[in-house]
């Protein structure tokens, strides 16, 4: 069978587009390192039309499909198995093409190979916005993998996840069918909204291939603060105070734990303390408006009227001087990776309730590992905390990661169980979190997340093994 399915893809897409053996391995493994399957062939199909054929091949020959875009998965949903199951790769980058850009709509018709960056520039240059906040990985995503896992990033406090920036989808369904979507209506109560079944599904529902994007005025005026607070209870408390003194104008507001600073300042180049003395906990925060009016010295007076809790703060208005705090905010997770592997938790919970799940999952888990290195930073805009753990030594690192996950795991979600929260707020499910998350979720909601997957893909050949 393998050698009629290589046959007919080279028929389909090109023998150049397909990939075996060697050639094909750096697309099953995935970006922190963790995962690595085998795949009968990565195919490169170069419009819907090509993805629908290829799907439609695989559905007949009983093969299953791996959906790729970028392949920055933090959860191994963009790779094969490595339990043996015929997979194919589907990689989605040759369908980079901007389709469309309505500057009166404020919308933006885009393939789903196309780079989160490029998205940015389109945008920009029509002198609209695309806030999906990933500027980290965005020359690197593709728009078409950040709608499969429902991405987050920086500006959800301010625009929403991935899922609020879309208005229609084009999907390829798991029989090869063409679901057009495509609609550019802000207002459209027919019924089922199905382009959000396919929304952080992972692909396993259907191959997104192409989606109507929302654009929004792009900002003239910014002001950026670094903020040295006494703790997280403060940092939330703070947000509370400028959301009522500076409205929707806040488009970030990130925590960032010293355990990340130290991290970043060794392992990446040309970066600096903000302050003239080290502190615990830093946020930086962001202004930003459509009328070219100065915001530094509103963002001043508010954080001059929040009282006790900042140790220190710094406001600008300079592009390049805020970019130097973005700076360290953008590389924890490459500083961290360059310390080796750590056992990641990218959790959610309400924002009210952050500082809490910070102190009590960190008491739980040195209690149980005394001297444990913990990450804390993220999102505390939206309740988000990517809440990282590892030993400092890397000799130990490994073996700790090896014999402990299941229970730091274990510690750490049971904090955010008992809060209220997810075990997953932006990176999704994948291979990593599929038997987590049926301690977290409830018996009906598993029946009816599996009751969708059998109504659309009843052979289970999309994406298997991810997400149910």
């Amino acid at each position: 069978m393998s050698h009629e399915l290589i046959s007919r893809l080279a028929d389909i897409v090109g023998q150049s587009h397909v990939l075996t053996g060697a050639a094909a391995e750096p697309h099953c493994r995935d970006w922190r390192g963790r995962y690595a399957g085998d795949a009968l062939a990565v195919v490169f199909p170069a419009d819907t039309q090509q993805v629908s054929a290829v799907v439609a091949l695989c559905a007949s020959l009983r093969v299953a499909i791996v959906p790729q875009g970028g392949n920055t998965s933090l959860c191994g949903a963009s790779v094969p198995l490595a339990d043996g199951t015929p997979q194919l790769v589907l990689n989605l980058s040759r369908l980079n093409r901007i389709r469309d850009v309505d500057a009166t709509d404020y919308t933006m018709t885009v393939e789903a190979g196309c780079k989160l960056a490029a998205l940015y520039e389109a945008a920009d240059q029509a002198g609209r916005l695309f806030p999906l906040g990933l500027t980290a990985i965005a020359p690197h995503c593709e728009i078409g993998g950040n709608l499969s896992t429902n991405a987050g990033g920086i500006g959800v406090l301010r625009y929403g996840n991935a899922r609020d920036l879309v208005l229609g989808l084009e999907v390829v369904l798991p029989d090869g069918r063409i679901w057009n979507g495509l609609r550019r209506l802000r207002k459209d109560n027919t019924g089922y909204d199905l382009k959000h079944l396919f929304i952080g599904a992972e692909g396993t529902l259907g191959i997104i291939t192409a989606a109507v994007l929302k654009l929004f005025p792009r900002p003239q005026a910014v002001a950026t603060a670094c903020i040295a607070v006494r703790d997280p209870a403060t940092a939330v408390a703070l947000l509370a105070h400028l959301r009522a003194a500076c409205g929707d104008k806040i488009s970030g507001f990130e925590i960032i734990s010293r355990s990340c600073l130290d991290l970043v300042f060794k392992n990446i180049q040309d970066t600096h303390e903000p302050f003239a003395r080290p502190h615990e906990w830093i946020v930086i925060t962001q202004l930003s408006d459509v009328l070219a009016t100065p915001l530094d010295t509103a963002l001043r007076a508010a954080l001059q009227a929040f009282g006790d809790g900042i140790l220190e703060s710094s406001v600008t208005a300079d592009k390049h001087h805020a970019e130097r705090w973005w700076k360290l905010r953008k590389n924890i997770s490459d500083a961290q990776k360059i310390e080796g592997l750590s056992i990641k938790h990218d959790i959610s919970v309400p924002i009210s309730r952050v500082a809490e799940f910070i102190a009590q999952a960190s008491a739980d888990l040195r209690a149980a590992y005394p001297g444990i290195r913990i990450v804390a930073f993220g999102h505390i805009g939206d309740g988000n905390i990517h809440y990282n753990a590892s030993l400092f030594d890397a000799a130990q690192n490994a073996a700790f990661i090896a014999q402990h996950e299941p229970e730091v795991n274990r510690i750490v979600y049971e904090v955010v169980a008992r809060l209220d929260g997810s075990i997953s707020a932006e990176h999704g499910l994948g291979q990593l979190k599929r038997e987590e998350i049926t301690h977290y979720k409830s018996g009906l909601e598993l029946e009816l997340m599996r009751n969708v997957k059998q109504a659309l893909d009843p052979r289970g050949l999309m994406n298997p093994g991810k997400v149910i």
